[in-house]
């Protein structure tokens, strides 16, 4: 953490949170489980994580940051390694038993401990400039749209399109060193709905009813995600009076927005009267969410968060690290929205869904 204030729970979780949340999604193992031995769903993450450790030692390797990276990003893949073999003899070894955030920490944890700040920076910052330039783009291709309810899918799937962009999924990381993705070809190739869970009928009903007056979004990745997925779906709550709060990274994670990467694209795409291509951004604030990771654990979140989420009456976790992997059951004071592309195999076969198949939970909490 580099914010050094104490980190407190999200204060829109029901109490008591001991009780009512757990961050996870998936049961990893039951009570009645071995604690010495590890169980199905342990093993086939850790085989996840063992599977991902190429591509983020190649990332590391081109670290220009960090002098011998090479050797280094060969220590990385080591020590990652021979910790999550460590866990497959004792799931209760290094702070076990596993579960995707504590796999996410120690793998952050070895690599900054090796040096490694944001091996992911180079390609965060050509994706941003990339998707920056098309921004205007795909406001306008959302604006011509009269019909709101129409409109409103339209950016939601640009929120999957844009999700795509995620180096922490391996079989992705090697499409997009291939040729890169083109994002309204994403938007027009989501798999066909129904989703896996799909409330989108319900929250285009809401949305044509209904004004919240502030959300907070977890936000995910850099490039195309954050900037014609997020961005232009936060522009439109601006338009209709919202409140909007995007929470981004204390620290680099994967290639994950980070709190001060998000200030520098929003101030890159404010006109000079401060405005969103045309929409007033004054009601618009950037928070640092206080979290280090791809995945998220409400009960520890910056003062600032706290702060600012206290009276908002929606809460939107985008992304599958935060909003499906970890928060996908969660339960909030307020209306949820959790949207999110499947892109783990295991997460597919936890929900019954397809590869590349997208969540889409709407939970309305009634007044």
């Amino acid at each position: 953490m580099e914010s050094e204030s104490e980190l407190v729970p999200f204060p829109l979780l029901p109490t008591p949170i001991e009780t009512n949340y757990r961050a996870c999604t998936i049961p990893y193992r039951f009570p009645t489980d071995n604690p010495k031995k590890p169980t199905r769903t342990e093993i086939a993450w850790l085989d996840l994580f063992l599977n991902s450790i190429p591509s983020f030692k190649k990332r590391a390797e081109s670290d220009p940051t960090v002098p011998d990276a090479h050797v280094r990003a060969e220590k990385f893949a080591q020590r990652y390694s021979e910790i999550l073999q460590d866990i497959k003899k004792d799931p209760e070894t290094h702070g076990g038993p596993p579960d995707c955030i504590l796999l996410c920490r120690l793998r952050e944890q070895v690599l900054r401990e090796l040096g490694f700040r944001d091996i992911f920076k180079k390609v965060k910052d050509e994706e941003n400039a990339k998707a920056i330039s098309l921004f205007g783009d795909v406001v306008r291709l959302n604006d011509v749209i009269e019909d709101e309810s129409k409109r409103v899918e339209s950016l939601i799937r640009g929120i999957f399109a844009g999700n795509i962009f995620d180096l922490g999924s391996a079989q992705l990381a090697e499409v997009f060193s291939k040729d890169g993705m083109s994002f309204l070809a994403s938007c027009q190739n989501l798999v066909p709905r129904p989703w896996v869970i799909d409330d989108l009928e319900t929250f285009k009903v809401k949305w044509s009813k209904k004004a919240w007056k502030k959300a907070i979004i977890f936000v995910d990745n850099s490039g195309a995600d954050i900037i014609l997925g997020i961005l232009p779906f936060a522009r439109e709550l601006l338009r209709r009076g919202t409140q909007v709060i995007l929470a981004a990274n204390d620290l680099p994670s994967i290639n994950d927005v980070t709190y001060p990467e998000l200030i520098e694209i929003m101030s890159k795409l404010k006109d000079e009267k401060g405005q969103l291509m045309g929409v007033d951004t004054s009601k618009l604030l950037i928070a640092n969410s206080g979290n280090d990771l791809p995945v998220i654990d409400l009960t520890a979140v910056s003062q600032e968060l706290a702060y600012l989420a206290s009276d908002a009456d929606l809460v939107i976790l985008e992304g599958m690290g935060r909003g499906i992997e970890t928060n996908l059951y969660a339960q909030f004071k307020c209306d949820s929205l959790k949207i999110g592309m499947v892109k783990h195999p295991e997460v597919a076969q936890f929900l019954g869904g397809r590869l590349y198949d997208c969540v889409f939970k709407y939970n309305e909490v009634s007044s």
